[in-house]
């Protein structure tokens, strides 16, 4: 139906609907929610490689083999989970708080 200007007006098939605006919110928030896991696993990941690459060096440097290395490993893991706890304690708005 043409409008005072003569131009045709919105048709109601091309408006977008609530339900595709609600989906392109949950996709957003899914790849929100998978990039943040990508990078608090990197960091974990990250963590126990730089204990272990430090315990290796201080070892070859020292001649203490293998000791360093494991304290390396544990030290890397412990910062890791330190961090993912922390990381899990932050709310975010995203998650429902707990009763």
């Amino acid at each position: 139906m043409p409008d005072a200007l003569g131009q045709p007006g919105p048709r109601p098939e091309n408006a977008p609907s609530s339900a595709g605006n609600a989906l392109q919110s949950a996709h957003k928030g899914a790849t929100a929610a998978v990039t943040e896991g990508w990078i608090n696993g990197g960091a974990f990941f990250g963590s126990i490689m730089a204990g272990t690459l430090l315990g290796l060096a201080a070892d070859q440097w020292l001649n203490t083999s293998p000791w360093l290395v494991v304290i390396g490993i544990i030290a890397g893991s412990g910062s890791g989970f330190y961090r993912l706890w922390m990381v899990g304690r932050t709310p975010t708005g995203r998650q429902p708080l707990g009763s």
